[in-house]
């Protein structure tokens, strides 16, 4: 049986990244084929030779071209994963890959989302908004951050005492915990 084909975008350490291909290390039904990154010094290059998985580093301009976008289409991937990455897909790209680019955005969208809202960003918000609860969005990508459909949620409670760090570890925590899991569920889908 062909094995799903998976890439993983990310710009940054890499930590859900590590977590999915954990996850999906001995699928017999999917694989993380390639890596993509936006920065060549981003932690997640390291994470994936752990496993064998090479990393494409690329700069804005050959992201936006339309020979990016050719030479992802044809390398057929069966789900594109956004994990910690910071750019907005070409709209070339999310037409080519409709509803098989995957985001995870570290609040409970609607709230909280759009450009510039990522990370410490979000948690800071949440908390001078003095919000009593935060979460993740699982969700598929469109043309605008943050936006497209949702395909999950799960929440965690805000605390009194919480900084943004405190609130990015439960945060990571919930995303490590479900981003492989629902991966694992629309692969089954697409199966």
């Amino acid at each position: 049986m062909k094995k799903l084909r998976l890439a993983i975008f990310a710009s940054g350490n890499g930590s859900n990244a590590e977590a999915i291909i954990k996850h999906l290390l001995n699928s017999a039904t999917v694989e993380v084929s390639r890596i993509y990154s936006n920065n060549k010094d981003a932690y997640v290059i390291e994470r994936g030779k752990k496993f064998n998985i090479s990393t494409d580093i690329f700069n804005k301009i050959e992201f936006t071209s339309q020979e990016f976008s050719e030479t992802l289409l044809n390398k057929k991937y069966d789900l594109i994963i956004l994990a910690g990455f910071m750019w907005l897909v070409p709209p070339s790209i999310v037409a080519s890959y409709k509803n098989k680019i995957i985001n995870i955005h570290p609040a409970l969208l609607p709230a909280y989302g759009g450009k510039g809202m990522y990370g410490d960003n979000v948690h800071q918000a949440v908390i001078e908004n003095n919000e009593n609860e935060s979460g993740i969005t699982i969700h598929y990508v469109n043309e605008y951050y943050d936006e497209g459909d949702i395909i999950f949620q799960t929440k965690c409670t805000v605390l009194n005492t919480d900084t943004p760090d405190s609130l990015a570890e439960r945060i990571h925590k919930l995303e490590h915990q479900h981003y492989p899991k629902v991966i694992e569920k629309l692969c089954a889908e697409i199966l």
